[in-house]
């Protein structure tokens, strides 16, 4: 058995190029950063929000509750919307992380460009409902639509 030895060479001017490449990437994306951070975020206020809080009842429904005075908007029945439960679930699974009770309130959002979002001003936990899709959104949405029949 013979052992071979190959040299190979790479060519000095493909080395030089892949550094310049490299080196001008990495500039490029900090220079890119840096401008991102230099300007002022524009916040637009919300098209629609409410406070609300979430209270489960002894026969299994999950209550939406208007944070301000306290009246049900909403009531999602046992067994049904496993996605807002999930989502609500998610949001105290954080708050009990962090030693939160769960009478804090919630904030459900219509922004201004249109997106639908909850947060918990208590976490600074902030979910985009619309990233779940339409039939998922549409859930909150409703939840939204009737927080304004009692208004």
């Amino acid at each position: 058995m013979t052992n071979h030895i190959h040299t190979q060479k790479v060519p000095r001017a493909f080395l030089l190029g892949a550094a310049l490449l490299i080196a001008g990437t990495v500039s490029l994306a900090a220079s890119a950063r840096a401008s991102r951070l230099a300007e002022p975020a524009v916040v637009q206020a919300p098209r629609e929000s409410i406070e609300i809080r979430f209270e489960d009842r002894q026969d299994g429904t999950l209550a939406v509750l208007d944070a301000n005075d306290g009246r049900q908007i909403s009531a999602v029945a046992p067994g049904t919307n496993g996605f807002i439960r999930g989502v609500v679930r998610g949001m105290f699974r954080s708050r009990k992380l962090e030693a939160i009770g769960r009478e804090s309130t919630f904030v459900l959002m219509r922004e201004a460009e249109g997106r639908l979002t909850l947060t918990d001003p208590t976490t600074n936990r902030r979910v985009d409902l619309d990233s779940f899709g339409p039939t998922n959104s549409a859930a909150f949405g409703n939840i939204l639509v009737a927080s304004r029949r009692g208004r």
